[in-house]
């Protein structure tokens, strides 16, 4: 074999090992991409909480990027602001249906059977409205106003004492996720706000929260506020109604609070409705939100709007154990 067709197979055998390595390069860049585009980041992976079926997102790599954005803010810059109602607290125990704040005083033994049924008609008309995944919020927010008016001019109809609204609270069934605890002390123990906006019972919702040994200082309460006379006898409602879908505008009006933490640029918001998208509305400078949403009800039908709005959508999951693991890395 001559000079010239020795280089002709030496370059031929090169090119032939540069493709082969080409080839290996390109398939480990291909695996890894895809990896990369799975359901799985790295961070994500060090938290066995995500592994869960209840778990869902659209774009986990915007989880992740947000997660990172939260965990080199550390506490300082920290805050929380969460619904209460299908939140914070149970939406179902075993298949039964956990009372919301209005709902324990609903059922409670100071409500007379026939203002009971009455309250009833009412949830069932417009509670379906609610979650009509067919409508519109703006469409929803007129029935939404008028189910809160009429219930709660029931309630005044009752008479209802302070004095014994802890016993209704005791004698209920109200239930706060699994993993409350750790939840609520970990916020404390770092100084971290939590601003609790819910469009239930604000004076239900503390007294559940106190019970649970969880009302610590860092907690600020916005909700519906019984208004009593001298007597202590409910004779209405402080302030502007707050319900599901007008949360935007509480929000506003709550900007004062939002200012004083101005430097609490990073927010975990978690929710179980649309509407509570907006619950962070009033804040200034936000760095980072990460949009944590408990979808309890309505699922197929829901679930993809649910993904369009929240980062992580957490699917009839009765616990805080996705937050718990997320604020353990951020904390």
């Amino acid at each position: 074999m001559d000079r010239t067709a020795v280089v002709k197979v030496g370059a031929a055998a090169s090119a032939s090992v540069c493709a082969l390595f080409g080839g290996v390069v390109l398939a480990q860049y291909i695996v890894a991409k895809k990896k990369r585009a799975g359901k799985k980041t790295r961070i994500i992976e060090m938290m066995p909480q995500f592994e869960k079926t209840t778990v869902h997102m659209r774009d986990p790599e915007r989880v992740e990027q947000i997660i990172c954005g939260l965990i080199k803010g550390g506490a300082s810059k920290l805050q929380v602001i969460t619904d209460f109602d299908m939140t914070l607290s149970k939406f179902a125990v075993n298949g039964k249906r956990c009372p919301t704040c209005h709902n324990i005083i609903d059922n409670c033994k100071l409500v007379t059977e026939e203002c009971r049924q009455k309250l009833l008609q009412l949830k069932n008309k417009y509670y379906p409205i609610e979650i009509d995944p067919h409508l519109t919020m703006e469409e929803k927010y007129p029935f939404m106003v008028e189910w809160y008016f009429k219930s709660h001019t029931l309630l005044v109809e009752q008479r209802l004492e302070k004095e014994k609204l802890p016993e209704v609270v005791r004698e209920s069934d109200a239930a706060l996720r699994d993993g409350f605890e750790q939840f609520f002390d970990r916020l404390q123990q770092h100084s971290v706000p939590v601003f609790i906006f819910s469009a239930g019972l604000g004076d239900v919702l503390e007294e559940i929260i106190r019970q649970a040994g969880v009302y610590h200082p860092n907690v600020k309460v916005v909700s519906n506020f019984m208004e009593f006379d001298d007597n202590g006898v409910l004779k209405g409602f402080k302030g502007e109604l707050i319900h599901v879908f007008n949360k935007h505008d509480g929000a506003l009006r709550n900007t004062e609070y939002f200012k004083q933490l101005k430097e609490y640029c990073n927010i975990i918001l978690m929710g179980d409705s649309l509407g509570d998208l907006s619950m962070a509305d009033g804040a200034p400078n936000v760095e980072n939100i990460l949009k944590i949403g408990f979808l309890n009800d309505k699922v197929e039908e829901r679930l993809d709007k649910y993904l369009d709005s929240y980062d992580i959508v957490l699917v009839k999951d009765e616990t805080l154990e996705v937050p718990n693991a997320i604020l353990q890395k951020v904390l």
